[in-house]
């Protein structure tokens, strides 16, 4: 959405995102004919003169840092109003929390990815600053004119100086990230705090789940069977709940990151068919892999070659695993549920080893973003985005905005034959199934978009079934769906 709004010579765009006590926007300097992005006071916090320093804190903090691993601050001002903004260098790439959105990354991937954030927090290190919050959000991606991305370190609004947080401090942080010496007030921290945010983030890069509390964390390769013992080692190290026990520096963790990244198929193993011990390149859509057409807020919306189920910032991903499920005498297959107990069906028996259940952002299908519900279910789900390996399974996400058959129309699958679609009507659903064969791997795959028949369109459910061949299931499958609309 474009604004004819101005903040000083910065054009107003969109919003980027809204946090806590400020607002980002990506705007366009007219001057430098260049994209920042700005950040400005909320309003209901214009008039708390301790919210505004610490708001004016976080700019200082970043200018102060210095280094091309954190985000750059260009400038401030203050609008007429007296709130106050300041200017920053634009992330284009998203976020790594963008990147979850489809699920866990190849392990080297993640390891790498882990590594820059980690030398990036160090950089702040040697500026004399702990960040406290570092988290998958709050770790932004850039492209470098090579094409290449770099990882920048970004929010340092519960940032302090190393002198401030060796004292008594307040308890900060998000949930999952945050070491036990920062759920406390009054302990002080050093930098060994990031040290363990930085372990939760590549345990989530790796695993698709936000780590359990400290000293409750499941060790990666329970929820990813393929992570070597060495990476396991190496993030659970970090995610310490005794600091003394931690990697020393953000700068140790990373080298000892990037050292399992290039060990190869000693450290980290293949998936799928993607190479000797390298997981299928992200953002890079080759064989096997589907994106809507057109462009969505400026930049390619990205569709994996299966939607994974997406977990908004700060809530946890669970994985069940259920080897041998027994039939119901109700029907035949296994049934599953999400979490919020919106969205239930049964698919055939030997699909339902493992379960994700934490719901979706609509947004990795090119509609509104948000959390909504859905679930995954397959025997296999950390193959679950490479078409190239043998996957049966159901991915089913609900939408209650925009147009779920028109975003599905959209989507293609290079590498697969288009089979074409039909209409679908059974039960209380109508809507439109299409599908695809001769996937890499020789997989089938089928996607629907359905609406309630006879009711107000609402809520609209997206349906991906994944099979490596034998009797179409899908219909069955969608009969089998029920949703409880809220009230």
């Amino acid at each position: 959405m474009h604004s004819v709004e101005r903040i000083g010579r910065y054009r107003l765009e969109r919003r980027l995102g809204t946090g806590a006590f400020g607002t980002v926007w990506l705007a366009h300097d007219d001057d430098l004919d260049a994209p920042v992005a700005v950040k400005v006071l909320a309003e209901n916090w214009a008039h708390r003169l301790d919210v505004r320093e610490r708001f004016l804190s976080e700019a200082r903090l970043l200018r102060k840092a210095g280094s091309p691993r954190v985000v750059q601050v260009h400038d401030i001002g203050e609008l007429s109003d007296g709130r106050p903004y300041f200017v920053m260098e634009y992330a284009d790439a998203g976020t790594l929390a963008d990147l979850l959105a489809a699920g866990p990354l190849p392990v080297a991937e993640a390891l790498r990815l882990t590594a820059l954030a980690a030398r990036s927090a160090h950089a702040l290190h040697e500026a004399g600053i702990v960040h406290r919050d570092v988290k998958p959000s709050n770790v932004l991606l850039r492209t470098a004119p090579d094409g290449t991305r770099r990882v920048l370190l970004a929010d340092l609004g519960l940032a302090k100086s190393l002198a401030q947080a060796s004292g008594l401090t307040l308890a900060a942080g998000s949930e999952g990230y945050r070491p036990p010496e920062q759920a406390e007030p009054g302990a002080g921290i050093d930098t060994r705090a990031d040290v363990y945010s930085l372990g939760a983030v590549g345990y989530e890069l790796v695993t698709g789940t936000v780590p359990a509390a400290p000293g409750k964390v499941v060790p990666p390769q329970r929820l990813r069977p393929d992570v070597d013992p060495g990476v396991a080692r190496t993030l659970m190290r970090a995610l310490e709940p005794d600091r003394e026990r931690r990697w020393p520096t953000a700068e140790a963790l990373a080298e000892e990151l990037e050292n399992c990244a290039a060990a190869g198929p000693a450290a980290v193993r293949p998936r799928g068919r993607w190479g000797r011990g390298v997981g299928r390149p992200r953002g890079r859509w080759g064989p096997g892999a589907g994106r809507p057409r057109g462009r969505r807020g400026g930049r390619l919306v990205a569709l994996g070659a299966a939607v994974a189920v997406v977990v908004a910032a700060g809530v946890g991903l669970g994985v069940a695993l259920w080897p041998g499920t027994p039939k119901t005498s109700a029907a035949s297959g296994v049934r599953v549920a999400d979490a919020t107990g919106r969205v239930a069906l049964r698919v055939p028996d030997g699909w339902g080893r493992q379960l994700r259940d934490s719901g979706w952002d609509p947004a990795t299908l090119g509609l509104p973003a948000g959390h909504e519900p859905g679930l995954a279910v397959a025997d296999d789900l950390t193959h679950w985005q490479d078409l190239g390996a043998g996957v049966d399974g159901v991915f089913v996400g609900l939408s209650e905005h925009g147009d779920v058959t028109a975003r599905v129309a959209a989507v293609e699958h290079s590498g697969c034959h288009y089979d074409g679609d039909r209409a679908y009507a059974a039960g209380p659903w109508h809507g439109r199934v299409r599908a695809w064969s001769g996937c890499p791997g020789g997989g089938l795959l089928t996607e629907a978009a359905l609406v309630p028949a006879g009711a107000a369109g609402q809520p609209q459910v997206y349906v991906q079934v994944r099979r490596q061949g034998g009797d179409d299931p899908t219909d069955r499958i969608l009969r089998s769906l029920q949703v409880t609309r809220t009230r």
